[in-house]
């Protein structure tokens, strides 16, 4: 047999297998060496720096800086900014654990930053002082914002602001300086740009006190309840678009509070990691704000500002010409408010002195300005407290005199007391109250009216003696004691004792004294005087917008609506967001012909008015107020005349309501009807009293009249 094997095959495999060996040996060596290192590695991770990862791991946190969004305006009818914010650049520090290390004194014991955290932080401050130096908008020497001043609002000891909060430095950064601080973020990474709103109020002053005021929230979150709620809300870890920064401004009074969320919009946030010491350790995710809603109001500038004027013009007024044979120079305030008879919207409504409320926007308020300010800086028209006051220290809210006579007869006519056809022999004055104790009232002036045909007659002429002793008494004869609370649910059913709702802050509800008189026997007190004065106007104190509300139900003949200050709100891109109209709150059912007996008459002569083209419903009231003044050491009382005055026109369709209020301002006629006048023109300007604005066809003057040429005159 041939055999194949070749005898040199044994060798050649033998000499390649010790190659081949030590490749697989030195592949094998350097795999274990490499496990060998991870080996070590995971070792040393868990049992040498594993206590301090963990430290590190459970002491770092997250926190939700807020980045204010821009405020929503507040506009007039028309469109013009009552309230408005303009958007602003400021620069922002981010404190870090690098600026804040700090060494003990082995000696003292003592704690104090370390020079390397005081060196990096007077570095920045001198290189942020010198780039606002180069870069910023060229202000006078003492507004210059030096290295002192730059540290002081780093805060590098937390006194004004939580370690991770945000510190302002600079506030309304020029286009240069946020073009500078946006292209060197690696120079400056504890440095944030953010846009802010600065507010600004229509230097006009229109309706100041209904618009309101802003001021920081770290001054407002203890004050007021919605700003409580939202601390609250806050400390529950709640959406972060809802925190409020302490260096916020809200809304603290007026539309500005009424309508906060609406016009704040939605904060952002920086979510920013946090260690154990409450310090930043970097930004970990931005979320921009959104700009807050605008807020249109029912208000007209121009019918406002006339109303504001006519009524400095009439307390101006009485102060030098008499009325009823004495001047007032007590008179310094007077409110004012128009509203919309089918709407319920308030075209105007002044508090008056006023104030410009830009005073609030810096945060702060100088002494000398506040005591200035405090007695006036609240909405007279809505509340009676530090709203104004006249020269004996009354407030806004005042008797209503006789303005309530046409309520007074409704009652009486529905009570069944009086017909429409009750006559009344007028005498002057009447008495009331037991035997050998009785009280006499007599009309104003003492005059004795004679013969009255019908109740409306006795309104006209606004008799004490007709309410006193046709309604007043026999509410008493009638129900006795509990006559009193009878009273008092029909003025509710007015608004009189009611909130009007429009929603305010501290809107107000009256001031009900014929509850305290009922229940005070000492004088001649009791439930029959509580009534008989409350019949013409003496017991009860109510405001200007409660006034005009009541003279929108007489005029709707027992629909008493809302007053509405707001229209409608739209969003940043003119969408409407909400509306809001007319609103019913109640209604009284009485018999039509009382309502024609009432409204007719409210007929009293006013010379205001003497030349006003259109038929009107009117009543005029004069309420008492009893003040007390030292002469030669002894105290004396006297009574002092607040002017009050309200109307509707025209008298078959209502279209506008108005009520005015000047106390201490002397008879209402005389003090009040005219700047309800001017209010009235104001609006038939605007808008017409008939539907017809008369704007839009001014009369024409005689310089404007042109001759033709046959002599005659053509308009």
């Amino acid at each position: 047999m041939k055999s194949f094997f070749r005898p040199d095959a044994r060798n050649e495999e033998q000499s390649a297998n010790p190659s081949l060996s030590l490749r697989i040996n030195i592949f094998f060596f350097g795999t274990f060496i490499i496990f060998c290192i991870i080996i070590v590695r995971l070792a040393i991770v868990q049992f040498v720096e594993g206590p301090t990862l963990t430290e590190v791991e459970t002491s770092r946190d997250t926190k939700n800086v807020p980045l204010a969004s821009i405020r929503g305006s507040i506009l007039a009818k028309g469109g013009e900014k009552l309230a408005y914010s303009t958007s602003v650049q400021t620069l922002y520090f981010s404190l870090t654990s690098d600026y804040t290390e700090t060494v003990t004194d082995k000696k003292t014991k003592l704690t104090s930053r370390s020079p390397e955290a005081t060196a990096k932080a007077n570095q920045l401050a001198a290189d942020l002082a010198a780039d606002f130096a180069k870069y910023g908008a060229k202000v006078p020497e003492d507004e210059v914002i030096t290295k002192d001043a730059v540290l002081k609002a780093m805060d590098l000891d937390s006194k004004v602001y939580s370690g991770f909060m945000l510190r302002p430095i600079k506030r309304g950064l020029v286009k240069e300086e946020i073009a500078y601080f946006m292209e060197h973020k690696d120079k400056y990474p504890n440095l944030t740009v953010s846009e802010e709103d600065e507010r600004h109020y229509d230097p006009d002053t229109v309706a100041v006190q209904t618009v309101g005021y802003i001021k920081p929230f770290k001054k407002s979150k203890e004050s007021l309840d919605i700003y409580l709620n939202i601390q609250a809300a806050m400390r529950q870890d709640a959406d972060p678009g809802l925190a409020y920064r302490d260096d916020e401004f809200v809304g603290f009074d007026g539309l500005e509070l009424q309508y906060q969320r609406e016009l704040r919009g939605r904060n952002g946030y920086l979510t920013v990691g946090v260690n154990a010491k409450n310090m930043a350790e970097g930004i970990e995710a931005i979320v921009p704000p959104v700009k807050g809603n605008d807020v249109w109001t029912t208000i007209d500038k121009n019918i406002q500002l006339k109303t504001e004027q006519a009524i400095l013009d009439q307390i101006k007024w009485v102060h030098s010409n008499p009325v009823q044979g004495k001047v007032h120079p007590d008179a310094k305030t007077g409110y004012a408010v128009a509203m919309e008879v089918d709407t319920g919207n308030i075209v105007a409504i002044a508090s008056m002195e006023d104030y410009d409320t830009n005073i609030w926007t810096s945060g702060t308020l100088p002494t000398e300005v506040w005591d200035e300010l405090q007695l006036n800086y609240q909405n007279g028209a809505v509340t009676p407290f530090s709203s104004g006051r006249s020269g004996h220290n009354f407030e806004s809210a005042v008797f209503l005199g006789s303005v309530i006579k046409p309520l007074t007869v409704l009652i009486g006519l529905n009570e069944g007391f009086i017909t429409t056809r009750t006559t009344y022999p007028d005498k002057g004055s009447t008495t009331f109250g037991r035997a050998g104790y009785e009280t006499t009232v007599r009309n104003a002036g003492g005059h004795a009216y004679g013969y009255f045909k019908s109740p409306a007659m006795a309104i006209e002429k606004s008799s004490n003696v007709f309410m006193i002793d046709m309604v007043g008494k026999k509410l008493y004869e009638k129900y006795g004691s509990e006559g009193v609370k009878v009273w008092d649910k029909y003025m509710r059913e007015f608004g009189l004792g009611e909130q009007p709702g429009s929603g305010l802050p501290r809107e107000h509800k009256g001031l009900i004294n014929y509850f305290q008189e009922a229940n005070t026997e000492e004088g001649g007190g009791g439930a029959q005087s509580a009534l008989v004065f409350a019949s013409f106007g003496q017991q009860g104190k109510y405001t200007a917008l409660q006034l005009a509300q009541y003279a929108s139900t007489l005029a709707n003949q027992g629909v008493r609506i809302k007053p509405q200050l707001v229209s409608k709100i739209t969003d940043q891109s003119g969408n409407t967001v909400k509306t809001f109209g007319r609103e019913v709150l109640n209604e009284v059912k009485f018999d039509k012909a009382y309502w024609r007996e009432v409204i007719k008459g409210m007929n009293t002569s006013v010379s205001a008015f003497e030349d006003f083209p259109y038929d009107f419903a009117r009543k005029t009231g004069t309420s008492q107020q009893q003040y007390r003044i030292k002469v030669n050491g002894v105290k004396t009382s006297y009574l002092a005349d607040n002017g009050v005055f309200i109307a509707f026109a025209p008298r078959d369709k209502p279209k506008l309501a108005v009520a005015v209020i000047i106390p201490e301002g002397g008879f209402g006629s005389n003090s009040a009807a005219p700047v309800a006048r001017k209010i009235f023109d104001a609006y038939d300007w605007e808008y017409g009293l008939d539907g017809t604005p008369k704007k839009n066809n001014p009369p024409v003057k005689d310089d404007d009249k042109q001759t033709a040429g046959d002599g005659a005159t053509t308009e």
